[in-house]
């Protein structure tokens, strides 16, 4: 008699000595598979998609192509806006694809409060690394999403590494709680300020300047004894935060080649201590467990805001609270109630 099979791994068993591609005949997967840019875009639509049956066919593209991810290395760039990321990111993509390596870059864009879009078109900033065979640069507007960085950045990163790109560069917005969000997605953070950085070192969150792997003084060119000053001035601040004692301050000019190949060579030898020490694959565990968290409060909140009681009661809700007849906490607890069909006096 065959055992049963819990649904835990019915989930993500599959059966041994298949390919993927056997596992699942979607044409998309295989064209994918070869680095075929068009097929990665039609995946990326599909990932992003907010249609049910698209949804469908993504998720068992994800599950196919999951043995063929985790190779790249995963780089975070974030920062004020007018620091200058995407002319950093594009010299620095445009060094590594000299070097033999394939770029992808996600660069998440404030999304327009009109129509939703991206504003502003990561690719006409990009426009000479865009161009190149080895590099594939994909725009998407935040939505909204908690932390500035799109809600499918993850699923996207991962269909490149399926293609074959080896280097993954994530740019988030720049603003608010993005630097955050990014860092829980990288295997290494960069974060970039500007020489005249002294004012802005007050404004920085204490989280931020933690989750940094290394701290970059961009522009240095356009006032090196600024840039200095800059730097010792991070480096104080790192300092009293108790960040930790690894975290880097570098002075670069992305319009210098040598120093972005110095750059990379920080970043190389940061890596490389990090898999020696361990650090590395337990940071990517830890990213793997927020990412399926993630995804379960942003499901779960989208059924919340689809269920059809809470439809029912939620204008009226939301009237009694703004008229101050209701208390914010009972109103939710009131919602929570008619989502999970509690009774009414159930316990908390």
């Amino acid at each position: 008699m065959t055992a049963p099979v819990s649904q835990a791994q019915s989930l993500h068993e599959s059966p041994q000595g298949l390919d993927s591609a056997v596992l699942n005949p979607d044409p998309l997967l295989t064209a994918l598979l070869k680095g075929d840019r068009r097929a990665l875009a039609k995946v990326i639509t599909l990932i992003e998609s907010t249609r049910d049956d698209h949804q469908v066919r993504a998720d068992a593209l994800l599950n196919s192509l999951l043995p063929h991810t985790g190779g790249s290395l995963r780089l975070g760039v974030s920062g004020v806006p007018g620091v200058g990321k995407s002319t950093f990111i594009e010299a620095l993509g445009l060094a590594l694809i000299d070097e033999g390596h394939k770029v992808a870059v996600l660069a998440i864009d404030p999304s327009s409060t009109v129509n939703g879009g991206s504003i502003l078109g990561d690719k006409t900033r990009m426009a000479g690394l865009s161009l190149k065979d080895e590099a594939y640069v994909r725009p998407s507007p935040a939505s909204g999403t908690l932390g500035g960085v799109a809600e499918k950045t993850r699923e996207t990163l991962l269909a490149c590494e399926a293609a074959g790109y080896d280097v993954v560069i994530i740019e988030t917005v720049g603003i608010g709680q993005s630097e955050m969000a990014v860092a829980h997605m990288t295997d290494f953070f960069v974060l970039l300020q500007l020489p005249n950085a002294g004012d802005d070192l007050q404004a920085l969150k204490r989280g931020v300047m933690e989750l940094a792997d290394l701290v970059v003084v961009h522009k240095a060119d356009l006032d090196p004894q600024a840039a200095a000053l800059a730097q010792s001035q991070i480096l104080a601040a790192l300092r009293l935060t108790d960040a930790r004692d690894t975290t880097q301050v570098l002075c670069l000019s992305a319009l210098c080649p040598q120093q972005v190949a110095h750059f990379w060579g920080v970043v190389q030898r940061a890596v490389a201590h990090q898999r020696e020490c361990g650090r590395f694959d337990q940071r990517r565990h830890a990213q793997n467990l927020t990412w399926m968290w993630d995804l379960i409060r942003a499901h779960l909140m989208t059924h919340f805001e689809k269920h059809p009681p809470v439809q029912a009661a939620l204008l009226s809700t939301e009237q009694a609270v703004t008229q101050r007849s209701l208390a914010p906490g009972a109103a939710a607890r009131g919602l929570l109630r008619l989502f999970t069909h509690l009774p009414v006096h159930s316990p908390p």
